[in-house]
Formats: structure tokens, C-alpha cells, sequence
């Protein structure tokens, strides 16, 4: 089913402006190169692994509980460990750093379970993205089948009864609301101090609130509500950039004490950072290279996903370009060489230029905002790095 708005209402979108176009690939390349050479200040190979034991832990003890209620129930958790698996674990790494960042360094949280406490965001980025691919009806997350998808086909090849694809689209669902509930437990369970964890609940509940309600806004927005740009980058700070930087940087704060000069400072880093984060990967799922991403680069247009890149283009598009956007943007049935006409117009209106230089200015934005944050200087350098990593990564 065609997801767009029909061409009467893609010129109804409001002109928003995001500056002149201009060459972007050097400047990309520049970025890529920086974030590589200094992104050893994040730690990011100590973080990844630590999280990852965090993750596989918890993960072996919900195991044997449900194990221990039925057999049958054992693919449930080989799902949320696939799901989790994956992934940058950049959630965490900005929780991480927003802790050291601010934390008393004699009288404060242990190591060992402040990565276990962040460790827990990667639980609610699985739900997240469990959930979207079932609103979505997207086929493939990170090289594998959409957990809907994939239990479908269990179904199928284990011969039940019933509708295949309706048990596909319950089992994600129940998986995705598991992941959420252990993101939870494990935050709870972490080892860090009960009054680290009491302040953490407030930034967590906003969290996650934000989130689901993210997640009805971009329904919304395909539907034909919260039109153009403006409505764009709503969905995108509420439904990813908000949980992607700027609480887990406040939740990190939060564990550490730190008073209101560092939960703005990182307000101020964590509201532009995490739209540039989220643009990305909009330009990702468009003109990503499939190898590296782990899915196909149409998928976001056959999906037909309301992103900046698609309100740009409306707003530039002459007749032929409304007609082409509203004929196959969301058409299931269009094929490759159809999507490559709309990737074509989202390059010829400027659309994706005008994303580009987004990322640009809200990088440079957040990267000032850190560098006069009133942090530790280790937590500024690396902070700084992860910022180049999440908006100049090619996956």
C-alpha cells in the first residue's frame, strides 16, 4: 500500500529553510577520517565488549528462567539476543562518557555497573526497532530477517495452524515488549548505587515515553499527518534522536549527581547531535551501499518512510516529480529501476544535498556545545569523537 501523501498534500507542505546546498563529499570524507583517528579517546573497544557481556549474561539467566516454563519458549530469547546483538552500541558509549563526564571519581558509582546500568539502552533500542519493523513491514534488520519475518517462517516450518503471517507480526510484538521489560530489569539489577538508580528513573520513564510516542507520530506522519519538514524533524526527535543522545547522556549525568549546568550542557549537545544522527540514517536507507548497511537500499522507499529527505523533494518537485513520488514512494510492487528514479529526484531537487548540510551545521553544533560543556576533559574528547562517528557512519 502506497504510505505517501498524494501530490495535493505534499504541496500543502510548510517551506522550511536549512540553508544553501553545496558539495558534501570531501567534507564527509574529512569527518570519516577524523572520527577514525581519534575515536580511541571513547574506548569504544572496552565499552563494546563490556556491554556485550552485560547483554550476554543477563541474557544466559533469562534463558534458563524461561527454559524452565517451556522449551518452546527458548527461540523468544535467541531472538532478543540476535536483535541486540548487532549494532554500534553508541547508545550506551554516550551514557557511558555522560557519567564520566560529571562523576566524583571518590565518592562515586563503580565502573563495572555504570556499563551494566547503560547497557540496559541497548534492550530498549531492540524493542524500538523490533516494533518499527512490524509498523513498517520491513524484511530485513541488519543482514537477517525482521524478527515478524522470521517468525512467520517458523510457523510455516514447523506446520501450525493458523495464519502465518499474523503469528509472525504477535511473536514480534511480544518480543519487542520482552526487550523492553528486561531493559528494565537489567537497569535495576545493575549493581549502581539505589540513589544513582532512583535519579535515573526520571531521565529513563521520559525516555522511554518519548520513544512510543515517537513511534505513533511517524504512523501519523504516513498517514498524512504533521506534514512536511517541520513534521519530519518532529518524528525524528521524538522517535530516535532523543533516546540516541541526548538522554543517554542525561541518564549518565543523572547516575553521576550532576547538577543542571551539566543536564543543559548536554541538552545542548544531545537535541542536535541526535538529529544529525537520525538524518544519516535516513540518507543510509536511501543511498546506503547494502554490504555494509545489511539491508537493501529500497527499502526505505518501498516502505514509503515520510523522512526529511522525501519533504525536501516534495517541496522542490515540479508536476512530474509530485507524480513520481506519489506513484511510488510506498509502492510494494515497484522495482529497482523505479526506486532509482526517486533516488534520482531526491539528488536532482536538492534534497539530499539540503540533508547533508543539516548534518553538517547540527554536527558542528552539538561539537561546539561540547567543547564549552562543563565536563572532564577525557569525557570531552571522546564525546567529541563518538559525535563524528554517529554522523559520518557509512552503516
Amino acid at each position: 500500500m502506497n504510505r505517501s501523501p498524494g501530490p495535493a498534500l505534499l504541496r500543502r507542505s510548510h517551506t522550511t529553510r536549512l540553508g544553501n546546498t553545496g558539495p558534501v563529499t570531501a567534507a564527509r570524507t574529512q569527518q570519516r577520517e577524523s572520527a577514525a583517528r581519534s575515536l580511541a579517546a571513547a574506548d569504544l573497544d572496552r565499552l563494546r565488549t563490556a556491554v556485550s557481556a552485560a547483554l550476554a549474561g543477563f541474557l544466559d539467566r533469562q534463558r534458563d528462567t524461561l527454559a524452565a516454563m517451556d522449551a518452546s519458549l527458548t527461540p523468544v530469547v535467541d531472538e532478543v539476543c540476535a536483535v541486540a546483538e548487532g549494532g554500534k552500541r553508541l547508545r550506551p558509549a554516550f551514557a557511558y562518557w555522560g557519567w564520566r563526564g560529571a562523576r566524583d571519581e571518590a565518592t562515586g558509582e563503580d565502573d563495572a555497573a555504570v556499563l551494566t546500568a547503560v547497557a540496559a539502552l541497548e534492550f530498549v533500542h531492540a524493542s524500538a526497532l523490533v516494533h518499527d519493523d512490524v509498523m513498517d513491514g520491513a524484511q530485513t534488520r541488519r543482514g537477517r530477517p525482521a524478527t515478524h519475518v522470521g517468525f512467520a517462517r517458523r510457523h510455516s516450518g514447523q506446520e501450525l495452524d493458523g495464519d502465518r503471517e499474523l503469528f509472525g507480526t504477535g511473536s514480534a510484538i511480544l518480543v519487542g515488549d520482552l526487550a523492553l521489560v528486561w531493559s528494565d530489569e537489567l537497569l535495576r539489577r545493575s549493581g549502581i548505587s539505589p540513589a544513582a538508580l532512583s535519579r535515573a528513573r526520571a531521565v529513563w520513564d521520559t525516555m522511554r515515553t518519548e520513544v512510543t510516542a515517537g513511534q505513533y507520530l511517524d504512523l501519523l506522519r504516513a498517514a498524512g499527518g504533521l506534514p512536511g519538514p517541520d513534521g519530519a524533524l518532529k518524528v525524528a526527535r521524538y522517535k530516535s534522536a532523543g533516546y540516541t543522545v541526548q538522554r543517554p547522556l542525561q541518564l549518565g549525568a543523572a547516575i553521576a549527581g550532576a547538577g543542571p549546568a551539566v543536564a543543559d550542557a548536554y541538552t545542548a549537545v544531545g537535541l542536535p547531535l541526535g538529529e544529525a544522527f537520525q538524518l544519516r540514517d535516513d540518507v543510509l536507507g536511501v543511498f546506503g551501499d547494502p554490504a555494509v548497511t545489511g539491508k537493501s537500499a529500497d527499502d526505505d522507499l518501498r516502505e514509503g518512510k515520510q523522512t526529511l529527505l522525501i519533504a525536501l523533494a516534495a517541496e522542490a518537485a515540479g508536476p512530474d516529480g509530485l507524480r513520481l513520488l506519489d506513484d511510488l514512494l510506498g509502492n510494494a510492487d515497484a522495482g529497482p529501476e523505479e526506486f532509482d528514479a526517486l533516488r534520482g529526484l531526491l539528488e536532482s531537487t536538492g534534497a539530499r544535498a539540503r540533508v547533508e548540510e543539516r548534518i553538517t551545521e547540527r554536527t558542528a553544533l552539538a561539537r561546539a556545545a561540547i567543547a564549552e560543556a562543563p565536563i572532564a576533559d577525557d569525557a570531552r574528547a571522546a564525546l567529541d569523537a563518538l559525535a563524528l562517528a554517529a554522523t559520518s557512519r557509512t552503516a
